[in-house]
């Protein structure tokens, strides 16, 4: 895999930091790509897709904490690996500045140049391994004062009402000293899922899936040897049912259709004890991928009404009611709505006493949306949209309506019910301090009720 060249743009466009490896591509790649994703209109997107072509020149990116990651290259590549390459390096940068945003760089851009210079050599990969770069890069990083952090900690979706979860690992370095001169033997783990659930329009499940990854960062000086205790009721596989046969999986605990493993993990008690025996390199790295289509009880139902109301006018409920514990809160949701093109106007009703809820009726590309700040556990809350239309409809209205789609987060919950049950460190040491915590949080990765 080759790529010519590699940078890192802020949300207004700013170059932040720019390498070009092999001189092949016209200078102002940066400008033009940002200009093409700001006013990207092509085939009614608002977003421009992770790969697209410009004059020749394919560009990748993705988007981490608000800043572009991007690669351009003349020669045909694989997308994923290029996607794949550029996901990493923002994972080894974060390992190494402990935070990731706009400050961080700029105040460690010479960190930031040795650490791309050791990971990418005339536009071949060498390695993407904190472990492996540690021995190359000599550079300490510059920490940023812990106030300033605040708006952007992404423990604040760890945050229900007064009480807060513990502090992420993500806002360390795994290289700095600390300050007092004392290390801080720990070690996290996260247990983050994805869902795509898909929703017919009387509001029976027609589609479910769960991607998942168990990530762990390590601050162990020693490498020390851990061991992983999982659900000992964990299947993987199905044992020959079909995927879509539920009836005779109730009981048989988690089952997963397939996972895959951290290249530091052995499995030499796994098919016995369901046990992951590892030494974790230093950073931030996934032990385990899994993907699971077992039922499962999705955390929001949502149902969705459109009605004509008179000759140029039309009415949308959307409600949507949690189907999790009362002690769990959701966050940040935002659900989404395409209306039909001739819509001209929207006015919203919402509930009685609702708050921390916005709405917006965006006319540029006919989107309804509806945000929420939080939704508690057991809750239902439900949006009314008056529509006016520029012109007379025929048909079916529905047809040219929705489907709603839905994100969201929710910290301390996952549908899988996959569990770390324990985690144990070989090395016996007062300073060790292996499981503060471990965290669960489930995501939508594509949620959507048709209407």
């Amino acid at each position: 895999m080759m790529i010519s060249q590699f940078f890192v743009l802020s949300q207004r466009g700013d170059n932040i930091v720019f390498r070009d490896y092999r001189a092949e591509v016209p200078k102002g790649s940066t400008e033009t790509f940002f200009r093409k994703v700001k006013f990207w209109k092509e085939d009614g997107n608002a977003e421009a897709p992770p790969i697209f072509n410009v004059d020749g020149v394919n560009y990748f990116h993705v988007k981490v904490v608000g800043l572009y990651f991007v690669a351009t290259t003349r020669v045909n590549v694989s997308p994923s690996l290029v996607l794949e390459l550029l996901q990493r390096i923002a994972r080894v940068i974060k390992d190494y500045l402990g935070v990731l945003n706009e400050d961080s760089f700029r105040k460690n851009f010479v960190l930031v140049y040795e650490l791309l210079d050791e990971v990418i050599d005339f536009g071949y990969v060498q390695t993407t391994s904190t472990e492996v770069l540690k021995s190359y890069v000599f550079n300490e990083p510059i920490l940023i004062a812990p106030a300033r952090l605040q708006p952007i900690d992404p423990a604040a979706i760890f945050t229900q009402g007064a009480k807060r979860m513990p502090g992420t690992a993500v806002t360390k370095s795994v290289v700095a000293n600390d300050p007092s001169g004392r290390r801080r033997e720990e070690i996290f783990v996260d247990i983050i899922e994805k869902i795509s659930v898909t929703f017919s329009s009387s509001g029976y499940i027609l589609t479910s899936e769960i991607d998942g990854t168990i990530q762990m960062k390590s601050y162990l000086s020693g490498n020390p040897e851990i061991r992983i205790a999982l659900n000992e009721d964990l299947n993987i596989g199905r044992g020959g049912r079909s995927v879509y046969d539920y009836r005779s999986s109730s009981g048989s605990g988690v089952i997963l259709d397939d996972c895959n493993f951290h290249e530091s993990v052995r499995l030499d008690s796994f098919d016995s004890d369901r046990t992951l025996s590892l030494v974790p390199p230093d950073g931030e790295f996934p032990v385990m991928n899994y993907r699971m289509t077992q039922e499962f009880k999705p955390p929001f139902h949502v149902n969705t009404l459109i009605e004509e109301a008179g000759r140029l006018k039309a009415e949308v409920i959307i409600k949507i009611r949690a189907e999790f514990p009362s002690d769990i809160i959701a966050n940040t949701i935002t659900v989404q709505m395409p209306l039909p093109n001739y819509t001209s106007r929207a006015s919203f009703e919402l509930e009685h006493g609702a708050t921390g809820q916005k709405t917006d009726f965006k006319e540029t590309n006919k989107l309804l949306e509806w945000n929420l700040k939080k939704i508690v556990g057991g809750a239902e809350h439900t949006l009314r949209a008056k529509l006016t239309f520029s012109q007379e409809f025929h048909g079916n209205i529905t047809k040219e309506a929705g489907p709603v789609s839905m994100t969201f987060t929710i910290p301390m919950h996952n549908v899988s019910k996959l569990q770390v049950k324990y985690l144990q460190i070989a090395k016996k040491s007062s300073t060790y301090n292996p499981y503060r915590w471990v965290r669960y949080v489930t995501q939508a990765n594509s949620y959507v009720a048709r209407i």
